[in-house]
């Protein structure tokens, strides 16, 4: 944000030059565990270069890093796993929590939650969570890929989606939108359904949208998709 006016990364970068670092980390390890340091930020340049703006670039110093699948293996490029690490700045437990600790802490590798994809020079790009993964028919969805489509609408000013219990799919997917300022009465959730419907696969676009004036955030800015699957669940019992 400058002077009020919002601008992309590409734009901050033009303005102030290659200055920015972005950082990955979490409450249980000292930050920063992945960066993306300002020589990764180009905006000119080969298609992989600026691909990599996307990243959430490599491991730290004194941070490994892994990304691998359910047996604890490295996953190929493009490939999909858990983000664990080791370190010797990681927490050595949850206070008074052996289960949650014995959940997260295995062999000395700390394993995220977190969902992502790597490339041939191992930069590690963010998927989604894994606990917000949404299981249709027996596909796997993840919901940033729905809601990067959600957001090339128009109208769109943020969105968040989740996955409902379904009794014929499994689940279903949801999606919350907010609207611009101005549009709040320009777009029906019918739309957004058409307008995702025909730039997706039949299983992962959403069968249900939900008009919100906002959606929810941790303080951090991080949307609370677990509030809005709570939601749904007590409007359910109601």
């Amino acid at each position: 944000m400058i002077a009020g006016l919002q601008v992309s990364q590409s734009e901050a970068i033009q303005i102030f030059g290659p200055i920015f670092r972005q950082n990955y980390g979490m409450a249980e390890a000292m930050m920063p565990l992945i960066c993306l340091h300002p020589q990764d930020h180009v905006t000119q340049g080969k298609d992989v270069n600026l691909k990599r703006l996307s990243s959430v670039g490599r491991p730290a110093l004194g941070v490994e890093v892994r990304v691998v699948d359910k047996k604890r293996r490295e996953i190929e490029p493009g490939e999909i796993g858990e983000i664990i690490i080791r370190s010797e700045n990681m927490m050595k437990g949850y206070w008074k929590n052996k289960k949650e600790t014995a959940k997260i802490l295995k062999n000395g590798w700390l394993h995220t939650g977190d969902l992502a994809t790597v490339d041939d020079e191992g930069y590690v790009y963010m998927m989604d969570r894994k606990k917000d993964m949404i299981v249709v028919s027996g596909y796997k969805v993840w919901p940033r890929d729905v809601e990067d489509v959600i957001y090339q609408h128009p109208a769109v000013k943020e969105t968040a989606v989740v996955g409902l219990p379904d009794s014929y799919r499994g689940e279903t997917v949801k999606a919350f939108v907010a609207l611009k300022e101005g549009m709040e009465n320009s777009v029906t959730p019918e739309e957004i359904i058409s307008f995702c419907k025909a730039r997706m696969a039949a299983y992962k676009y959403p069968r249900q949208v939900e008009i919100v004036s906002e959606i929810p955030k941790t303080l951090t800015g991080k949307f609370l998709r677990r509030s809005l699957r709570e939601k749904e669940k007590s409007e359910d019992k109601n």
